[in-house]
């Protein structure tokens, strides 16, 4: 008599309960606001923060044990990664580039527990609570500082000498009753403006498919919109712009046959052309229509400067760094505006080129597009669990295609798209998108 076979214990899921959401919401609060845990507990103090939200992501993936397929495996992004590595070898500041590594591979080890650990709809809940805590605290802050401080503050732990500090210096520069742009917990006014953008779309998507409660879910949408409206950030309301042609677009889509959607591509291509040439044409007075210098508050300058300095090193750039790193040449000086020293290109892509060259680039770039081919047909094609394609669409499955048409456009003037929230956002939905292929 032949003994049974043991049965193998199936893969650990995620628990419910467990409480995997309330530190999905701590790691995502911590990536949206890192300038706010930096201005409050200073560099220091948020470099053992983000160690532990980093150790405790990768203990989290090895108890899950989460279902996991090598071969569908983002390759871009394993080839990205792999050349920022090895670039340490030919850096012109290997140090830093070891740093720089070290904070994307950390980066992409909680943007992976966050791809493979969460469901949609926990990861959009996740998303929900942080972008409630960096709003809610955003205005609070803002109102405080203009009622009772009434003057700008510092960072507590700042040791500026004294004298006039420049206005990027200050957390607040109290502003919420005197018409300007507030800047929030996060202490800068475009990357607030981009939560709110980001809010906007959560809570649409939320509201959409009733998830929330419908009085809880407007509440907070006109939250965002008007913690969007009291920024004023020309770069966010152009992403706003994008983020929602790409939505319309993908409605229209969805509306449409698969096999009868050419009339929708060749709709959006003609657009593109179209937009295209006005930018051209009308490059001169595009920034005075968003009330911006000519130098686009000095990204030009930036610009010509990192593009010089690429050209120099054209094939496989200087070595990663991620941030850029003040105290090392080429950087030490390199962008500098009104006393302050920016640590990016203000553009993504320059930034790539910078740091990893033309090869580099390609890559990135191949990144990106193959996570938006998979990001656009996860919202535009009916849900599926086997042969038949009769299950109705739902609002979830448009938010991975906002976010990236969202980051996609911040990054023709910030670089995010490679920095904290923007590159985890990037792997999350790279990673999610191609575990769930055919």
């Amino acid at each position: 008599m032949s003994t049974p076979s043991p049965v193998r214990a199936p893969r650990r899921t995620v628990p419910a309960g467990s409480g995997l959401v309330a530190f999905a919401t701590l790691l995502l609060f911590t990536l949206f606001a890192g300038d706010f845990w930096r201005n409050l507990i200073s560099w220091p103090g948020y470099f053992v923060l983000a160690f532990a939200l980093v150790v405790v992501s990768v203990v989290l993936l090895v108890r899950i044990r989460p279902a996991f397929n090598w071969r569908r495996s983002p390759r871009m992004l394993v080839l990205f990664l792999a050349l920022a590595v090895v670039s340490i070898a030919w850096s012109a500041y290997p140090g830093a580039s070891a740093l720089g590594v070290l904070a994307q591979l950390s980066t992409t080890a909680g943007a992976v527990f966050l791809a493979l650990c969460l469901t949609w709809p926990q990861l959009l809940r996740a998303l929900s609570n942080a972008f409630k805590w960096i709003l809610g605290l955003s205005l609070v802050f803002e109102l405080v500082v203009s009622l009772f401080v009434r003057q700008p503050i510092l960072p507590p732990w700042a040791t500026y000498p004294p004298g006039k500090q420049p206005a990027a210096f200050y957390w607040s520069r109290d502003l919420l009753f005197h018409g300007g742009q507030i800047q929030g917990i996060l202490g800068n006014s475009n990357l607030l403006a981009m939560v709110a953008l980001l809010a906007i779309a959560v809570f649409g998507v939320q509201l959409a498919d009733r998830t929330v409660r419908r009085g809880t879910g407007i509440t907070w949408l006109v939250i965002a919109v008007l913690t969007m409206a009291l920024t004023r950030s020309s770069t966010v309301i152009l992403a706003g712009v994008f983020m929602l042609v790409v939505f319309l677009f993908a409605v229209w889509t969805r509306r449409v046959d698969p096999g009868k959607r050419l009339p929708v591509y060749l709709t959006g291509a003609g657009l593109i052309v179209v937009v295209a040439v006005l930018a051209t044409v009308f490059a001169s007075r595009i920034p005075a229509l968003f009330g911006k210098s000519e130098d686009l508050t000095g990204r030009l300058d930036i610009w010509k400067s990192v593009i010089e300095l690429a050209q120099q090193r054209p094939a496989f750039g200087w070595g990663w760094v991620s941030y850029w790193a003040p105290w090392v040449k080429p950087f030490d000086g390199l962008a500098v505006r009104n006393g302050v020293q920016y640590l990016q290109a203000h553009n993504a892509w320059l930034d790539v080129w910078l740091q990893l060259g033309i090869v580099g680039l390609v890559v990135f770039i191949l990144l990106v597009l193959t996570t938006l081919r998979r990001a656009w047909f996860f919202a535009v094609d009916r849900p599926r669990d086997g042969i038949a394609d009769d299950r109705p669409f739902t609002a979830l499955t448009l938010f991975p295609l906002l976010v990236l048409a969202a980051f996609v456009a911040q990054s023709a003037a910030e670089s995010r798209l490679i920095l904290e929230a923007g590159f985890t956002l990037l792997v999350l939905i790279s990673v999610k998108t191609k575990q769930a292929a055919p």
